[in-house]
C-alpha cells in the first residue's frame, strides 16, 4: 500500500475498502433466508424491515436466527477482509459495510435498522466492544422489554466503551456509525417519546 502521506495514491484503496464493504453490508440476508424458507417477502410481513426482528414476525426462529448471523458476519467480514490492507482500509470498510446495510442498492436503498451488522463490525474491531454491547442490549431488554430502546442506549454507549478499552482510535468511527443507527430508528424514536413503542414481544416492535 502507498505511503499513506500521499492522498492520490491512497484514495483507490480507500475507495475499494468503502466500495467492497458497501457490497458486503448490502447483501439482504433477512430477504434471501426468508425466500429460501418458503416464507414469501419479508418486506411485506410486520414492520416490512429486512432485519432480524422482523424476521422473527414470521414465526421461524432459525429464520430469525439466521438473518441475524448472516447480517453480523458481512459486518465483521468487511472489517476483517479491509484489515489485512491496513487499520485505515478497516475503518472505511466498517463505515461502508453499515451504510450498505441501511441502504442496499438493490433495494432501492431501503434496509434495515443496522444493529446485527454493526455488532459484528464491533467485534471485528474490538471484540470486548461487541460483547459489552451485547450485554447492554440484554440488560435494557430485560428492565424495559423494548429492542429499540436496547438497540439505542447500546449503541449510544459504544463510543464510551471504545474509550473504557483504550480503543481511541476507534471513537470517532463509532460516533458516526451511532448517528447512522440513530437516523435509521427515527420512527422508533419517536414512538418512544410519545410511549406509544410496542415492547418485545408485541405484533410490531422495531
Amino acid at each position: 500500500m502507498p505511503d499513506p502521506i500521499s492522498w492520490s495514491a491512497a484514495m483507490p484503496y480507500y475507495a475499494a475498502a468503502l466500495f467492497v464493504g458497501y457490497l458486503l453490508g448490502s447483501i439482504p440476508f433477512g430477504l434471501i433466508i426468508t425466500r429460501f424458507a418458503g416464507l414469501g417477502d419479508i418486506r411485506d410481513i410486520g414492520s416490512g424491515n429486512i432485519g432480524a426482528t422482523n424476521a422473527l414476525r414470521t414465526g421461524n426462529k432459525w429464520v430469525a436466527g439466521g438473518t441475524f448471523l448472516g447480517d453480523m458476519a458481512k459486518g465483521a467480514a468487511a472489517v476483517l477482509i479491509a484489515r489485512q490492507f491496513g487499520p485505515d482500509l478497516a475503518v472505511i470498510a466498517a463505515f461502508g459495510a453499515l451504510v450498505g446495510h441501511l441502504f442496499p442498492v438493490w433495494l432501492r436503498f431501503k434496509g434495515g435498522k443496522g444493529i446485527s451488522t454493526y455488532i459484528g463490525i464491533l467485534l471485528a474491531l474490538a471484540w470486548p466492544v461487541g460483547l459489552l454491547f451485547c450485554a447492554t442490549w440484554l440488560v435494557v431488554a430485560l428492565i424495559f422489554r423494548m429492542s429499540s430502546l436496547s438497540a439505542l442506549v447500546a449503541s449510544l454507549l459504544s463510543p464510551v466503551y471504545f474509550v473504557w478499552v483504550d480503543q481511541w482510535q476507534m471513537v470517532e468511527l463509532s460516533v458516526l456509525l451511532v448517528i447512522l443507527v440513530f437516523y435509521a430508528h427515527r420512527e422508533n424514536i419517536q414512538r418512544l417519546l410519545s410511549g406509544t413503542e410496542p415492547r418485545i414481544g408485541q405484533k410490531e416492535d422495531a
